[in-house]
């Protein structure tokens, strides 16, 4: 196998120790004895190879020879170091080594069978550029400041990925031009200086293998895994707070000038607005923008040229200019091409720059920029230079803006939602161990907020048939909608006898003829894009029509303009939900109220169909040793009333809602405790361990669950259906109800039915009992379910 292999290069590799062995030659005039003959054994090992002087790139002779190679690299690679240095022998741009140390060796090794060497940030689109940047500095002494640190990722034993850093010693090395290379001039130098990213100008100056480089560097490698960690420290230069003081900025630029080996630089920076488009300045001591030139913004299209505004914008990219004066020159020869950008510099004295975007998955946030007085020390090849860096700009725009997100987030969350305040003491406890754990320098961590031993209270009140009734209303505003598409293609087919009218009502028809007799649950969505897709486009040719426009838009004025359907039956139930959850919920929290002062226990509720909410009661929620069963027996006993409160509330009102629902009300017993965790990513409790689970499956399930032996749902309108396992349960429960029986809130036709075997749930039972219901609240006789709707009707 060839080094050259499927690589297309300025550089012909070829491994070679000519450079190592003059040194040897030297070493045989020195007046040490031992150094002499240590040189000549050296020497006269390769008397018989002699392409270990002129070179080889044939990586078989590696093998070959590598009892000649071993003697030659002898004190460059000391054996009695071998277990200490990351060591290797090597050819830039390239993933070849030779004669590595026994660590590296190691390393290799642990880091599985199936690893490949390679480097990790040398970018391969890149590699015939930064190849010809070496023959400039080699050949022509024209030293461009490209030197990047690089890396090795490699995976320890363990599979943590560890980071070394590699540092190349190329004393051993020459290049030599080729017949076919090309003379290089200054002008050549000064072109491509502008043109990191022309990748057919960089060949047209150096054409493949035009160059042979002969030699071998030494690869010197560094664990610098604890550096890469904490290198994210250095986000912090740019924090928010730090903008307010001057002295900052003039820290900032130092930053730069260190990075780039100039000391005559300047950093701006203008914050992109994606929304409008423009270029804002940002606010703070000392900050500036030599893109905007003292104004606060500008639109992006007014401050740039196409060219750059593709690159940064479009592209992401940077976009250099090593010459402005030579920029301004040229650009007074074509006074009609704008670049807005390089007179707003020229204008402020600067004669090189660097735009920078920085960007994150979502787009453009900024543009760092870099300026210099002095011509050609910024450029597109330094530029590159930024790659390192620019990770640690980005996240702390990012920090920044998510800094000024939190204030708004923490501003919602204050007006808008909260955590119960029967919680709030664990979580302030962990948010204040989190804090001093960061100040103390240790891992700061927010630990999992959990309540072990907590008893848990479920309740529901359901809207019963809610699919039934909105598939109804859907279908009646469907139907109401196609009779009246149908109606204006009828209108349309006497005005021009086309079969494409018709085509149309046969299909209208078939709709209907679905919507009758086997309405699907895509239904809804087909026959809406018909309307969309189909319906529209064809309404405004006939809208053409003088004698259809009438009726054309009667239809629209019946469409409503946010969903672009009728929208009749289908708004009246959803109105109705949203008045029914609204007032459930107004009633359960305002009794909420109540109930926390008999003693705390932590409660959620959440709008469905219905209302369903959660509680939890136990020593672990209320931090002090008080909880005693009774507080538990108590807040059933208080579920339970407001149940057949809330089921009175709503048959009160159920006359002002558009249409007419029912509910069905629902309480699952649960008697022994459990824990419970707050999930950060649902923003909510949950149950933990498996036996605990038992319990969420039951909830989800239980209310379509049916009577054994039967097709008869447990929960029905009328009645509170309360769903348990345990024979103490059911005689705690029957004990409640009798005290509710003799304060008229329940009737007296109690039953205890079993329950169809849910999944991995096995004998649940359940008993049912009549709300008594009263038609208003001043009202003091009690109705059943039937009488009160015979009551009402009446």
């Amino acid at each position: 196998m060839d080094l050259n292999d499927n690589i297309e290069s300025p550089l012909n590799l070829q491994v070679s120790f000519n450079k190592l062995l003059e040194q040897y030659e030297t070493l045989t005039k020195s007046g040490d004895e031992f150094i002499v003959a240590n040189a000549n054994r050296i020497l006269k090992s390769v008397d018989s190879y002699p392409e270990l002087r002129t070179g080889f790139s044939d990586m078989s002779v590696l093998k070959k020879r590598e009892k000649e190679i071993n003697l030659i690299l002898h004190d460059t690679f000391n054996p009695l170091l071998t277990q200490n240095e990351i060591k290797t022998a090597s050819v830039p741009l390239h993933n070849l080594n030779f004669n590595s140390s026994e660590r590296f060796k190691n390393i290799i090794k642990n880091a599985g069978e199936d690893f490949e060497l390679e480097i990790k940030n040398m970018p391969n689109d890149d590699m015939y550029i930064i190849a010809c940047t070496i023959i400039l500095n080699f050949c022509y002494g024209y030293v461009i400041n490209f030197k990047r640190p690089f890396y090795y990722q490699i995976p320890d034993k363990d599979g943590v990925m560890r980071y070394y850093k590699i540092l190349y010693n190329a004393d051993f090395c020459e290049i030599i031009p080729t017949e076919n290379a090309v003379k290089l001039a200054q002008e050549d130098y000064d072109e491509l200086l502008d043109n990191f990213n022309n990748i057919d100008l960089w060949k047209e100056k150096f054409p493949p293998n035009s160059y042979v480089f002969k030699g071998f560097v030494i690869s010197n490698i560094f664990d610098v895994t604890e550096d890469q960690s904490i290198s994210n420290i250095k986000s912090s230069l740019i924090g928010e707070d730090r903008r307010k003081d001057k002295s900052f900025v003039e820290k900032f630029h130092e930053i730069f000038r260190s990075l780039f080996g100039l000391k005559d630089i300047k950093v701006g920076f203008s914050i992109y607005n994606k929304a409008e488009n423009t270029f804002e300045l940002v606010y703070g001591a000392g900050m500036n923008s030599f893109l905007l030139n003292g104004n606060e913004s500008a639109s992006c299209s007014e401050s740039l040229c196409g060219k750059s505004y593709e690159r940064l914008i479009e592209e992401n990219k940077y976009f250099a200019i090593s010459d402005i004066d030579k920029k301004i020159e040229k650009l007074k020869q074509y006074p009609k091409v704008q670049a807005p950008q390089v007179k707003a510099l020229y204008e402020q004295g600067v004669k090189s720059v660097i735009f920078a975007p920085i960007a994150n998955e979502d787009g453009l946030l900024g543009i760092i920029e870099i300026v210099s007085d002095k011509p050609k020390v910024l450029n597109s090849v330094n530029a590159n230079k930024l790659i390192d860096v620019m990770p640690y700009i980005v996240s702390a725009v990012e920090r920044s803006k998510n800094e000024e997100e939190n204030l708004i987030e923490a501003i919602i969350q204050k007006e808008c939602t909260s955590i119960h305040p029967s919680v709030r003491w664990r979580f302030q406890k962990e948010a204040k161990n989190f804090i001093h754990a960061e100040f103390s320098g240790e891992q700061a961590v927010f630990k999992k907020i959990a309540f072990d031993d907590v008893y848990p209270l479920y309740g529901q009140i359901d809207i019963k048939g809610s699919s039934e009734a909105r598939n109804e209303a859907t279908k009646q505003d469907l139907t109401l909608q196609l009779h009246a598409v149908k109606s204006i293609f009828t209108s349309a087919s006497r005005i021009e006898a086309l079969p494409i009218y018709d085509q149309y009502i046969y299909q209208i028809n078939d709709y209907l003829d679905g919507i009758n007799n086997h309405f699907q649950v895509d239904s809804e969505q087909q026959i809406s894009e018909f309307f969309k897709q189909e319906i529209a486009p064809v309404f405004k040719h006939l809208y053409t029509l003088d004698a259809l426009k009438q009726e054309i838009n009667t239809y629209f004025e019946n469409i409503d303009d946010k969903v672009n359907v009728l929208y009749s039956h289908r708004k009246d139930y959803d109105e109705t939900v949203a008045l029914i959850n609204k007032e459930m919920a107004s009633l359960l929290d305002k009794k909420q109220v109540e109930a926390q002062a008999m003693y705390p226990h932590y409660f959620e509720r959440f709008k469905t169909d219905g209302v369903e909410h959660n509680m939890y009661i136990g020593e672990a929620i209320t931090k002090e040793d008080s909880f005693n069963p009774i507080y538990l027996f108590n807040l059933r006993l208080w579920q339970l009333q407001v149940m057949c409160e809330m089921e009175n509330s709503f048959y009160q009102m159920q006359s002002k809602f558009p249409i007419s629902l029912d509910v069905a009300s629902m309480i699952l017993v649960f008697n022994q405790p459990l824990s419970i965790s707050f999930r950060m990513d649902e923003k909510q409790f949950d149950v933990d361990g498996t036996y605990n689970a038992r319990y969420e499956i039951v909830k989800k399930r239980v209310d379509k669950a049916y009577i054994k032996g039967s097709k008869e749902r447990v929960t029905q309108k009328g009645k509170i259906s309360i769903v348990y396992s345990q024979k103490q349960d059911e005689i705690e429960y029957l004990r409640y109800i009798k005290f509710l029986q003799s304060k008229h809130y329940l009737d007296a036709d109690i039953e205890i039915v079993e329950l169809q075997d849910l999944q991995s749930v096995t004998g649940l039972k359940a008993i049912r009992v009549s709300v008594l219901y009263h038609k208003s609240e001043e009202d003091k006789s009690f109705y059943t379910y039937d009488d009160l709707m015979k009551e009402i009707k009446a």
